[in-house]
């Protein structure tokens, strides 16, 4: 394997000093994503970044309410990188910033995530990952976060710059895999999926990995894919109403960007699924990973994983994404990154961009490092 070719930051302390330590590591990340928003929320919406950030101030009490500790972090971020503390906290609630009626829409994430437990993965272990699919144009602010934190696991994850939560994995052995659902049906202001999801690798157990998804009032609609190193997998559709989950069948388990496990009663009426590549990729991913359960040992099943995010049908819009010429450069998507993590081993890995053409390469830092 080759090394990893994002950038890797690896931040510990309390809270500001994580902030801090990151924001100074990536002043030039965080401009870019914030010049990149700008220009994407200025085309969708004619608002300006200032405009933005004032609108995105409404996030910053239930994210305080939900987790002070990480609200701290991000004013440490904002702190290091030289930019204001709302800025950082629009690229933290992008997500919820898109489902904003004050906005014109812009599309939702994409996203084809996976768990494969030690009976369908051929070499025993048990693996948890995804391919990121969202706007090419972040492609250059991604990066790869590990936090040493007192009293709680450590955490790896992958992130747009700015940003103290999205996917990833944690020493006590959890892995997170997120998907965007599409939307939200509630008036109320509920807590960025960042702080969710980041709550979620701050846990050391399962039961509270569980909690962190089933018991916070989320702001929007979104998919998590909870994984743990003993051999077991859910998946939760949460949405700021009602929870739906499901479980593997035969050892694995795979989610796109539609309903899965229920349709929630407040949509069921007109439900249609955002995504409409999202209900063949889901199928396409399953037919693929089932071959994993053939390999003859781990190398050989982490190639058939690679393999499996690597298809092509329904191509741009595929399981591997890439982006269309025929749109404007600002709304093109691809896959921005497939992540592949062995929660047996601890080995976390990553091809920054699109499977198909690029290596799984493998992390410096081993989950279970101590």
């Amino acid at each position: 394997m080759s090394s990893v070719s994002l950038p890797l930051i690896e931040i510990s302390g309390t809270p500001r000093e994580r902030g801090r330590q990151y924001g100074e590591q990536a002043r030039e990340p965080v401009a870019r994503a914030l010049a990149y928003y700008a220009e994407a929320f200025g085309h969708s919406s004619g608002l300006t970044w200032d405009q933005v950030v004032r609108r995105a101030a409404r996030w910053a009490e239930p994210s305080r309410a939900f987790a002070p500790e990480l609200v701290e972090e991000m004013e440490g971020v904002a702190e290091g990188a030289g930019v204001g503390f709302l800025d950082v906290l629009a690229l933290n609630a992008r997500g919820e910033i898109l489902y904003d009626t004050t906005f014109s829409a812009m599309a939702p994430d994409g996203c084809t995530s996976f768990a494969l437990t030690g009976e369908a993965s051929g070499d025993g272990h048990v693996y948890a990952g995804q391919n990121w699919d969202w706007r090419d144009g972040v492609s250059d602010t991604l990066m790869v976060l590990r936090v040493v934190q007192p009293g709680r696991p450590t955490v790896i994850m992958h992130v747009e710059a700015g940003q103290v939560g999205r996917q990833g994995a944690n020493s006590a052995g959890i892995a997170l895999n997120a998907n965007g659902l599409g939307g939200r049906f509630d008036d109320s202001v509920g807590v960025p999926q960042t702080l969710i999801r980041r709550r979620v690798l701050d846990s050391g157990d399962l039961g509270a990995a569980l909690e962190a998804l089933t018991r916070s009032k989320a702001h929007i609609a979104s998919n998590a894919l909870v994984t743990h190193r003993d051999g077991f997998a859910i998946d939760l559709e949460t949405t700021p109403g009602p929870v739906g989950w499901m479980y593997p069948t035969d050892g694995l388990l795979v989610h796109g960007n539609h309903y899965q496990a229920f349709v929630p009663p407040q949509l069921a009426a007109g439900y249609r699924p955002g995504p409409a590549d999202s209900l063949f990729r889901v199928p396409r991913a399953e037919d693929r990973l089932r071959a994993v359960r053939e390999s003859s040992g781990t190398d050989e099943a982490r190639k058939r994983i690679k393999h499996a995010m690597s298809d092509h049908l329904g191509y741009p819009g595929s399981l591997c994404t890439h982006p269309d010429p025929a749109r404007p450069a600002v709304e093109r998507w691809a896959t921005l990154l497939s992540s592949c993590v062995d929660l047996t081993t601890g080995d976390y890995l990553l091809a920054a961009g699109t499977p198909c053409d690029r290596e799984y390469q493998l992390l410096p830092w081993n989950l279970y490092d101590t």
